[in-house]
């Protein structure tokens, strides 16, 4: 079996844990401590690399960390490609297929003219990554990242709700393999949206969304994103600051007492 296929298949059955990594050394530590796929995550790896998230680290840059990590593991490895940097469908279904990446996230944000992506344009776009990983021979599993629920898109309550399963049925039609509503808080919401979309869901976990519950509501995969990472920054933070106290050394910018 291909691990694009491998991939594929997780998606029915248990829950698939996705744990998100950045670089070659977290890759590994997602495979050592058992997990059967890694994800890569944007906002992490753009950090990484002195960038911020939103497509403004150079796609070279951002393609040639997944290489090394697809080259770092056995084990498929799934790409969050933003909104695919521009790339027309071919070169960027290429260019995943040479850095050894079997899955992709596709996410709706326009983030050059702000907003959402048409969803009939996004639902075009699809169907051309589609078409090109068809063409490549490699069944390429399509994870369309849906945006409703995010600040910049300029949704709310229930409207967002609806718009998320407009879209998600649309992706779906177009060839996407799993669709993600990031940034659904609540448990309604999301059974809402899994009811309304056939096909596999992609959550997050939060205050009302742990494994169980995502489970139970039928989410087929759960990703985490830059968590991690930012968690291992604060965690080096608060180091720092506890060593700062030790050292008795003052806090930068910091007025001299009596001053």
């Amino acid at each position: 079996m291909s691990n694009a296929d491998l991939l594929r298949e997780l998606h029915h059955g248990k829950l698939l844990v996705l744990p998100n990594a950045w670089d070659e050394a977290s890759a590994e530590l997602v495979v050592e401590t058992g997990f059967p796929v890694v994800a890569t995550s944007s906002a992490a790896v753009a950090a990484s690399l002195g960038h911020e998230d939103g497509e403004r680290a150079p796609w070279r840059e951002m393609f040639a960390v997944v290489a090394r990590i697809a080259r770092a593991v056995p084990v498929p490895v799934t790409v969050d490609a933003e909104a695919g940097y521009g790339l027309e469908p071919e070169r960027l279904v290429a260019e995943l297929l040479s850095a050894g990446a079997v899955g992709c996230n596709l996410e709706d944000t326009d983030h050059r003219a702000g907003g959402l992506v048409d969803a009939a344009a996004q639902a075009d776009r699809l169907a051309g990554v589609r078409a090109a990983a068809d063409a490549a021979g490699v069944p390429l599993v399509l994870n369309a990242r849906i945006d409703t629920f995010l600040p910049p898109s300029g949704f709310s309550g229930a409207v967002r709700v609806a718009e998320a399963i407009r879209r998600g049925r649309l992706y779906r039609e177009a060839g996407a393999d799993c669709i993600y509503p990031i940034g659904v808080s609540t448990a309604a919401d999301l059974e809402r949206v899994v009811a309304g979309v056939p096909g596999p869901v992609n959550g997050n976990t939060g205050a009302e969304l742990d494994l169980d519950t995502l489970a139970s509501l039928g989410v087929a995969r759960v990703s985490f994103g830059p968590r991690f990472h930012r968690a291992g920054w604060a965690s080096m933070r608060s180091g720092l600051e506890e060593l700062r106290r030790a050292a008795g050394l003052e806090v930068p910018g910091a007025r001299p007492a009596g001053r």
